[in-house]
């Protein structure tokens, strides 16, 4: 039987402040019961909730993370909306390090940032997802927006095809979707 993460708790002082915080986001207000704010972050399946008697944790002990498909443009957003977040960081050797991943590595690049309370949220990027991660016989894409980067990401590695190849490759729309399943589901890409 599947199992699916719905609904994560988050402790916050001033419910109002935290809801009027979250939709500046571009996160969308679901209809919920008297006294319980919901809010689904764009192309979520998991939505957060607050309220002034569902937690008895402190306001701000909480950390999340997001998943995008382009850590840059998920940060410009962030500032865009007025969000304090941090730089675009990799962790290296030593520990956190400026800028994105070596080749924007998936799983390699983060920005965090808080809401009013203090609750830490890390953005992640995540552009293939490690083996076993995702079925590929139930290849999904969260957003529009992240179905259009794959596609961007196979492009460019069609054109490499194409290149290795020495001509134009007639049957380019099954070679797009083989290399955006694999990369979805982790498994090894088309060359």
């Amino acid at each position: 039987m599947d199992q699916k993460l719905e609904v994560d708790i988050i402790p916050v002082s001033d419910v109002d402040r935290a809801r009027e915080f979250y939709q500046r986001l571009g996160w969308r207000l679901d209809v919920t019961p008297p006294g319980i704010v919901q809010l689904t972050p764009p192309g979520s399946g998991c939505s957060v909730q607050f309220g002034a008697t569902l937690t008895s944790a402190a306001p701000g002990s909480a950390k999340a993370y997001l998943i995008v498909s382009d850590i840059d443009k998920a940060r410009d957003e962030l500032v865009a909306a007025g969000v304090e977040a941090s730089e675009v960081f990799h962790l290296g050797p030593g520990g956190p390090a400026s800028g994105p991943a070596p080749e924007h590595r998936s799983y390699g690049s983060f920005v965090s940032f808080r809401d009013p309370d203090g609750n830490i949220w890390l953005m992640q990027e995540v552009t293939t997802r490690l083996p076993g991660r995702v079925d590929a016989v139930t290849t999904t894409y969260a957003s529009v927006s992240d179905l259009a980067d794959a596609m961007r990401r196979a492009e460019v590695a069609h054109g490499e095809h194409e290149k290795r190849t020495g001509e134009a490759d007639p049957n380019w729309p099954d070679w797009y979707a083989t290399y955006m399943v694999a990369e979805q589901a982790g498994t090894e890409l088309p060359i």
